[in-house]
Formats: structure tokens, sequence, C-alpha cells
């Protein structure tokens, strides 16, 4: 491996270009290669980054032996191929969420990781905000106490996506649930110190999408062929006796203008709310209720950008994974037990 990390991009388009920052800005990391299906999307993501090597065969990524890091940004269904093959080919792999699309890929993957000894990191780039690595640090001190309920959602009022990679199953396996499902419900695992789930009772269901002259908010049609859930909505269980509300939606009769994401977390000694970073704590010798606001003086990165940063110094400087995939395997674990809850009409219970 050389001083400065190279990096090959698998899916030009759509969220790589985030990626992008946080691998030119970084003067430990540099782009080199780049991979796509459409030759057209490849051509100009080459042109607009100044990248040369290009190619849509992704063995001629895994192949050159410039290559340190793989960044897969391809649509759901092609992460776990492309990363166990990149990983056995000797690079490391930052991959967009969710990490697989179910929980039996995922240990798939771990065991490609742990055979070749390469880093596996999933690209959840909501932890690396400002906010929630603040708040992360509070909870983490205890000021909370046992966390013991969560509630969270991510709703959006006529805000579906159009894009293949999104809306049909053969290419991104489910929809809300899985797309922006996976957002809330790491954040809300890892802030809760990831208990393990032992039970899903959920709803996976679209209501909106297919009634006749369906639009997106922005007036774009909802393409008739989507065959993925817009809405869903679980209670979880944990082994540590804590619970769980989650509540996803594309497309909802809900009062926000964009996306409303909201997380609340209740503890034995305090409360908090994501992303207003308050926290609810009472003392109880004095018997005075009082809140806290965490405020942010400092500019920092992009969680986008901070992402690439972490995981580049994870790789330069021997560091376990910032986002371990075992987490990410508590979060799959979850989300595609509310398609099988949904199917069966019945609570999940987890091995």
């Amino acid at each position: 491996m050389s001083a400065r990390l190279r990096v090959g991009v698998i899916g030009l388009g759509g969220i790589a270009t985030a990626h992008m920052p946080g691998w030119l800005t970084n003067p430990d990391t540099e782009v080199v290669a780049g991979c796509d299906v459409n030759p057209e999307t490849m051509t100009a993501w080459g042109q607009r980054y100044n990248v040369t090597r290009l190619t849509t065969n992704p063995s001629d990524i895994f192949s050159n032996p410039d290559i340190d890091i793989v960044d897969i940004c391809t649509p759901n269904n092609y992460h776990a191929p492309l990363a166990i093959a990149a990983m056995r080919a000797g690079k490391h792999v930052l991959c967009e969420k969710p990490l697989a699309p179910n929980p039996a890929l995922i240990r798939e993957m771990i065991a490609a990781r742990d055979e070749t000894g390469k880093l596996l990191m999933t690209a959840q780039h909501m932890r690396f905000g400002g906010i929630a690595k603040a708040m992360k640090a509070e909870i983490d001190g205890g000021t909370l106490g046992n966390i013991y309920h969560a509630r969270g959602w991510m709703l959006r009022r006529a805000l579906a996506p159009t894009r293949p990679g999104f809306i049909l199953k053969e290419q991104a396996t489910g929809g809300a649930c899985i797309d922006i499902g996976v957002h809330v419900l790491d954040l809300m695992l890892w802030f809760m110190g990831h208990p393990k789930p032992v039970s899903v009772s959920g709803v996976a269901r679209t209501e909106l999408a297919h009634q006749p002259g369906a639009i997106n908010i922005n007036g774009s049609a909802i393409p008739p062929e989507m065959d993925v859930e817009e809405f869903a909505t679980a209670f979880v269980r944990f082994d540590n006796g804590a619970t769980l509300l989650l509540e996803v939606s594309w497309l909802l009769h809900h009062n926000t203008a964009g996306e409303d994401m909201q997380i609340w977390l209740y503890g034995t000694d305090g409360g908090s709310h994501f992303p207003k970073a308050e926290f609810y704590n009472t003392n109880r010798q004095t018997r005075q209720f009082y809140n806290r606001t965490l405020q942010q003086t400092a500019d920092i990165r992009a969680p986008h950008t901070q992402e690439c940063f972490e995981f580049a110094d994870a790789v330069l400087h021997g560091k376990a994974s910032p986002v371990p995939a075992e987490h990410s395997l508590h979060v799959l674990s979850i989300l595609d037990a509310i398609y099988q809850s949904q199917v069966s009409g019945r609570e999940v219970m987890l091995a």
C-alpha cells in the first residue's frame, strides 16, 4: 500500500458525487479509477473529476494493483457481491447503505472480511454529523442513564425517488423501509449502544403511490412500475428489555416541507431529542426539571466527507471500522423482519 491511499469508485451516479469531496480534499487519498455500467455516466464523471481510468467492468477495479480502497455506490442488490470480490482482491471497502439487502448477505460479507483481514465499513453518513457525534458523546457519558425506549421517524411529504435503483425490487430489494429506514434506525441503535434485537412486529405497504395521478411535490409523476413499499412502521424489542418505535415514508399526508426526521430517546436519568440536540433531566434532590441544548460553535466537514476521512484514517493507522458490519447486521435484521412481519401478519422472533 502506498503512502497515499488510492481509491476506485464503483457506481458513479447519485451518491458517488457526495463521496467525492471526502476523497478529493483529503491529502492522504486520491481517486484513480471509476466504474459504471452506463458509459455516458462514466464518461461524464471522469471528465468532472479528471479521472481517466474508466471501465464498465468491476473486475478491472479489483485487479488493479494500484487501488487500496473500493468505494461502492451502486444500487442495494449489488453491494454484497462487489464488496466480497473487492475484499478477496485485497481491497478495503467503503460501501453505501444498506450494507446489503438482507442479514444473510451481510454475514457473507463479514466472513469475507474476516477471511481477508480487510476493513469493511457501511457509509452511514448521519453518524458523522456534528450534532450526532456530540449527542453520542453525551449519551455515552451517561447523561440518559439506561435507555429503555426510543422512537424515531423519517417522513416525507410527496418525495418518493423515481430512479430504478430505488423503486424496483430487482435493484433495491425494498423501498422506504430499507432506503431511509436504514438511516434513522442506524442512528437510533448507535445512540442506544446497539442492544441486540429479539423481536419485530412491522408493516410495509403502499397506499398512495399507485393512486391515479400520484405525483411528488415537485410535480414529477410516481413511475407506475414502482413495486416497492412507500411506508413502513415497526415495534422492536431488545434483549436488555428496551423497546423502539419506527416510522418511515416517502409519501405521506404529513405537515412537513421536505423531510421530517426526529429521534426521541428515553432513559432512567434523562431524555433527548435529535436533531435539536436537547437533553431533558431531573435533579431529584432539588426537585428541579431542566433542559439543555448542545451548541455547535466550530465548522466541521459535511457528514459524507467526514465518513470518507475517518475510513481512510482507519485504513492508514490500523483502526477498527468506524461503522462495523455487525452494526449493520442488527439494522438489517430488523428491516428484513419488518418485511417478514408484513407477509405473515405476525411478530417475528430473531435468533
